[in-house]
């Protein structure tokens, strides 16, 4: 029996000890599935307090309830540690850590080396490798193989390397890590079957791909198609405004045409894990084979522009009341990056305060999800959203449309709204 025929036969019986490098939020619903898939899972990462919280059956990630985390740990099936050098231990290790960009727009691969390289300290025979985190096309190959074969170990034969990119969508009620279809690309044949393998209990539909370069290049696909849409119909936006036409009345009607076109709606620009950034690992890919992307780069450029667009509509309302941006007290309704979670990351509503600030306003904001949050030393904090308290700002700026707001009671009490996402009542 070969190396990969006995993976193979394990992960059926589920006799596989499953290694998670990164316990957020990919990592940890990743856990939560192979758990209930029958797997023992041993979860990895660098933060002593992620897994001193998570040991204690406290969830940091707002997919994961308590309640999941508690059942896992309860079972026997999950134990969080910090201590690399039990990666020898596991038969299949995903990776999921993070792959943000430097200041220069380049992508930062120094999590998946640091993590290829406690990997690399403890490689054995029958073990898989499966990256996770989203990348530039050629990772997997370039940067990982030649540090695990530098073992003396055979890709493919001894130890098997693949690339499976997350598609975690966070506060997505409909789709999770379990039936959201996996794409899987291998190195070799036998690498892709191992890793198809690993995953089939837990993961309702597998995508077998031809080689991790395809894995790679399909989640960059699938976030830069929504980044040039978004651009679209932010430029959309624009062109409406100077025209003095409702962009939000004409993608409503565009949309009943029931083939040809697909609905993106506009926004203060786009934040979050993977739009904003995902596109440059392409483009930077790209720059090194001499080819420039034009519509990932004027794309990027559009929806960067979007909170400049904003602020100007801010103080365009605010100059018909009478009142000049500086000086006023400007309420900020939702900063996280989309509606009904937590997540800051690269969110729009960060760079529309700053760009509010910077033009002598006094900034509150109110976000359900988001209590409080610090930025370059400063901490804020979520006011209440009262009738009395809307009734006291010069304007109100909606940024993030969480569900739960009484938008008919900001409408009434405002005396200037600018509203990014259309959550008004139209009848207000």
């Amino acid at each position: 029996m070969t190396v990969a025929q006995e993976l193979i036969r394990k992960a059926q019986r589920r006799e596989i000890l499953f290694g998670v490098v990164g316990l957020g939020y990919v990592g940890l619903p990743l856990v939560i599935e192979l758990a209930r898939a029958g797997f023992r899972v041993l979860g990895f990462d660098i933060n002593a307090g992620v897994v001193a919280g998570l040991s204690a059956g406290r969830s940091h990630v707002k997919d994961v309830s308590e309640a999941e985390l508690t059942e896992a740990i309860a079972s026997g099936r999950f134990e969080a540690t910090t201590d690399m050098a039990r990666l020898a231990e596991p038969d299949a290790i995903s990776i999921c850590v993070p792959t943000p960009l430097s200041k220069f727009k380049d992508p930062d691969v120094s999590y998946i080396v640091a993590a290829t390289e406690a990997v690399r300290a403890g490689l054995r025979r029958g073990q898989a490798i499966i990256l996770e985190s989203t990348t530039y096309p050629g990772t997997t190959r370039e940067i990982m193989l030649p540090t695990l074969e530098a073992t003396g170990l055979r890709v493919g034969e001894d130890f098997f390397l693949a690339f499976s990119p997350e598609r975690v969508d966070p506060g997505n009620p409909t789709y999770g890590t379990k039936n959201t279809p996996k794409v899987v690309g291998g190195i070799t044949a036998a690498c892709r079957d191992v890793a198809c393998a690993l995953y089939q209990p837990a993961i309702d539909r597998l995508v077998p791909v031809s080689t991790t370069e395809a894995a790679e290049l399909v989640k960059l696909l699938e976030n830069t198609f929504r980044s040039v849409n978004i651009g679209l119909v932010n430029e959309m936006a624009i062109v409406c405004d100077k025209l003095g036409v409702d962009v939000w009345e004409v993608i409503e009607a565009a949309a009943t045409k029931p083939f040809g076109f697909m609905k993106f709606l506009p926004g203060p620009g786009l934040g979050g894990h993977c739009i904003p950034i995902d596109p440059h690992y392409l483009a930077w890919k790209m720059r090194g084979l001499n080819y420039k992307t034009r519509f990932i780069d004027l794309a990027g450029e559009l929806n960067t522009e979007m909170p400049v667009f904003w602020v100007r509509k801010l103080q365009d309302a605010l100059n018909d009341t009478g009142r000049a941006v500086k000086g006023s007290r400007v309420l900020v309704l939702g900063v996280a990056y989309k509606r009904d979670i937590d997540d800051l990351r690269e969110s729009p509503a960060l760079d529309i305060i700053r760009l509010i600030e910077q033009q002598g306003a006094t900034v509150d904001y109110h976000d359900p999800y988001v209590r409080e949050f610090t930025e370059d030393g400063h901490t804020r904090r979520s006011v209440p959203l009262t009738a009395e308290g809307v009734a006291g700002y010069d304007a109100v700026m909606v940024v993030t449309d969480h569900g739960g707001v009484d938008y008919a009671m900001v409408a009434r009490q405002a005396r200037c709204v600018v509203d990014t996402r259309h959550a008004l009542p139209r009848n207000a």
